[in-house]
């Protein structure tokens, strides 16, 4: 009798595995799927991600050599098409040449507005900074000093690999303002400085203190110019195309 006990036991037991596994299984197919699913569209994301970062390496590319031959306003067009794709990095790049393209065009308020969306676009603060950086100098004939001093003393951190340029900025700015001791200081600072200063900036700060030491401080517009000698938007491409970098995406 305990044998068919045992027995009935076991057939009861097999039952309720059975109908656990008939319950459980579309939940470990769905699971199941739904990982390989997951797997295939990362797949399908990065590779299109890889895909629209080499087509706009090909365009930004295709739009430098077209400035170099024609003149950089008729690229124009060209760069704006590579800063509507989705490549940040170029997207980036592509929106300060044109920032460039429109300062050369005395037409300050566009590039302005180009240079801070390409800010806005970068993929990292190397990259941001420079756009910024680009922004506060454009406006250094026309803003006040309040609003260059809140553009360039984030820039101006120990941290900043733009601080140099934008220290400079600043004490040009001083010097615009009409704060000739404040500006003085900040060139004393500069011409003596081996915080990653370059000659030409030594240079050029040796040259405002003298300017203001012999009165002629309020020739400006000429200083304001030649400090704005700031690194140039990159002309080569992120990454040749097939393998573009990950932060051009």
């Amino acid at each position: 009798m305990v044998d068919v006990f045992d027995e009935v036991e076991e057939q009861l037991r097999g039952e309720r595995y059975r109908s656990l596994a008939t319950k459980s299984l579309p939940w470990v197919v769905a699971a199941v799927a739904a990982a390989v699913i997951g797997v295939g569209g990362y797949w399908g994301w990065d590779s299109y991600k890889t895909s629209q970062a080499n087509k706009a390496s090909e365009g930004y590319q295709a739009a430098l050599e077209a400035a170099q031959k024609n003149g950089p306003s008729k690229a124009f067009d060209q760069f704006k098409t590579v800063a509507d794709g989705g490549a940040r990095g170029y997207k980036a790049l592509a929106l300060m040449q044109m920032g460039d393209i429109r300062m050369e065009e005395n037409k300050t308020k566009d590039a302005v507005g180009y240079f801070d969306e390409a800010a806005k676009a970068a993929p990292d603060a190397l990259m941001g900074d420079l756009a910024r950086l680009k922004s506060a100098f454009a406006l250094m004939d026309t803003a006040s000093y309040k609003d260059i001093e809140a553009r360039l003393t984030p820039l101006a951190g120990e941290k900043s690999p733009y601080r140099v340029y934008a220290k400079e900025a600043l004490a040009f700015a001083k010097l615009q303002a009409g704060d000739l001791a404040g500006a003085r200081g900040d060139f004393v600072v500069l011409a003596n400085s081996l915080d990653n200063t370059s000659e030409e900036v030594r240079q050029r700060a040796q040259a405002a203190m003298q300017m203001i030491d012999s009165g002629s401080a309020k020739e400006l517009a000429a200083a304001v110019k030649a400090a704005a000698a700031l690194p140039p938007t990159p002309p080569v491409s992120l990454a040749p195309a097939p393998n573009a970098a990950p932060n051009a995406q």
